[in-house]
């Protein structure tokens, strides 16, 4: 229920802060000024008996993540891939939040396995091993299969997982509308509209089914994608909570060591996960959404294998074009064109001053052209950006969410393994390759065709419809308006079937 009792366990997350020692770590990290720090530990010191203590092993902010719960995890899991905005140190505490957390036991997973597919583990598997990789949602096992011996992966959900993600989401949507109401100003980022989707995109991920159906998908859209692999889903071995892949060999893409004692090109890889991103999303419009250093691997060839496909990006073609303009845009460094782009898609409102934004636009992305990577401060950067949409009245935009977030993620793992890399020079050929074959003659002659197709389809009741569209305008009597209106569509429809009837004919001669 999203009640006002969510105000304790938004206190207790405060306080588990405060008891654990993240609080002070998060405010240096952060450089909060005095003041801000005095009124931080002023309001919540009194209240840290009521936070969790959680593994004192673990350091501060892993420690206090790790004890709020699986949404504070997957947060903390974003941040560990932005050693630029949260620093070196940081980042590699937060990184065993990917695939090192504290598992459940055995016993239970193999209960688990019985109780969603109605089989024993050891019927099918001739060997089943104590957990290899647990995460906030799920852990992971390696097994052999008892009929030719390949080696597979066992994901199982963590028991009652669904009911602690739903104490977190319920605390999340109380804060958002808390904040909705105490800061006008904030609804325009339509926090309450944020978390609905977060909300969406986890809840699809406590379904290892939608999972299953997902990495199916992406392996066929990237089947030919060069240096790239996606394992196999045995389907029979999975179900809502429990789902088998074939095992994925190789180097944690995270581990840049064992990354250069296999001879792995880092600087290479770098430029290869964010160009695969790239064309996953623009040219499929279906990308992997949590591609963090905890679900990537590389492979003895090098290839990267991807796994762990609870979060994945859908956008339109429309979308996709408007998003591959921008960028585009910023590569030339055409500012102008990027500001028309975002008043064409609606993304500004349209009184605002269009020269205005160009000109804002023009001093978020100068500072990145021409620069090293490790000179870049991306937190003044976000921040600077966030000051712009907010100037010029821009919502956020939620059908975007996830590919910005991912985008967030994806540049972070890429500079993990090469931090001078230059990001807008590794984009530059997968975005213009696609915005010369669909921003174009050849994409404007292949919209013509579907539009033609659709249109085309009326064919067949032509007559039908016209005949209908003639009566209705020759009936003298004096129509209401809403009859009117109709009227005046019907003669709008009559034009619109004419034009099909007119493609339909030249189609079948």
């Amino acid at each position: 229920m999203r009640g006002p009792h969510n105000i304790i366990r938004l206190i207790r997350t405060g306080a588990t802060f405060e008891r654990t020692g993240a609080m002070k770590v998060v405010l240096d990290a952060l450089e909060a000024p005095p003041l801000l720090r005095g009124v931080f530990r002023t309001i919540v010191w009194p209240f840290q008996w009521l936070g969790y203590k959680g593994d004192t092993a673990m350091p501060p902010v892993p420690r206090a993540l790790t004890a709020l719960g699986p949404a504070y995890i997957k947060f903390g899991q974003i941040l560990s891939t932005r050693p630029d905005v949260v620093g070196d140190d940081m980042a590699v505490q937060l990184r065993v939040l990917q695939d090192k957390l504290p598992p459940f036991s055995i016993e239970e997973a193999r209960a688990e396995f019985k109780r969603e597919l109605g089989v024993d583990v050891n019927t099918v598997f001739s060997s089943f091993s104590e957990p290899v990789a647990a995460a906030s949602l799920a852990q992971v096992h390696k097994a052999h299969l008892m009929e030719d011996g390949t080696a597979v992966a066992v994901k199982v959900l963590r028991p009652g997982i669904e009911r602690a993600f739903r104490k977190d989401i319920d605390a999340f949507y109380f804060a958002a509308r808390a904040v909705e109401v105490l800061s006008p100003s904030s609804r325009r980022l339509r926090p309450m509209d944020v978390i609905t989707h977060f909300e969406g995109v986890v809840m699809g991920e406590l379904d290892l089914r939608l999972e299953s159906s997902a990495a199916s998908e992406f392996a066929d859209n990237t089947k030919n994608d060069t240096g790239f692999q996606v394992p196999r889903v045995r389907w029979h071995l999975s179900g809502r909570r429990v789902m088998t892949l074939d095992w994925a060999e190789g180097v944690n893409a995270g581990d840049n060591d064992a990354l250069d004692a296999a001879g792995h090109d880092r600087r290479i890889l770098s430029t290869r996960v964010l160009q695969l991103f790239l064309n996953h999303a623009l040219r499929d419009g279906y990308f992997h959404g949590d591609m963090h250093q905890g679900n990537l691997k590389v492979a003895p060839n090098g290839d990267l294998i991807a796994y762990d496909f609870g979060i994945m990006g859908r956008i339109d073609s429309y979308t996709r074009r408007v998003y591959a303009e921008i960028l585009f845009g910023f590569i030339r460094r055409d500012y102008q064109r990027v500001a028309e782009v975002h008043f064409e898609a609606g993304y500004v409102p349209p009184d605002r001053d269009v020269d205005e934004f160009a000109r804002a636009l023009r001093a978020v992305g100068e500072p990145i052209f021409g620069m090293d990577a490790t000179r870049i401060s991306m937190a003044r950067l976000l921040s600077y950006l966030f000051e712009v949409t907010e100037r010029f009245g821009m919502e956020t935009r939620t059908e975007l969410i996830l590919l910005q977030r991912t985008m967030v993620v994806v540049e972070g793992v890429a500079r993990s393994m090469n931090p001078h890399m230059n990001i807008w020079e590794d984009a530059r050929p997968v975005v213009e390759a696609y915005i010369s074959d669909s921003i174009g003659p050849k994409a404007l002659a292949r919209d013509l065709f579907k539009t033609a197709i659709v249109l085309s389809r009326f064919g067949p009741r032509l007559p039908e419809l016209a005949q209908a569209a003639l009566i209705r305008q020759t009936n003298p009597a004096p129509a209401p308006k809403p009859q009117r209106l109709r009227a005046r569509l019907s003669w709008m429809a009559l034009g619109a079937v004419g034009m099909g009837a007119l493609i339909w004919i030249v189609q079948a001669i």
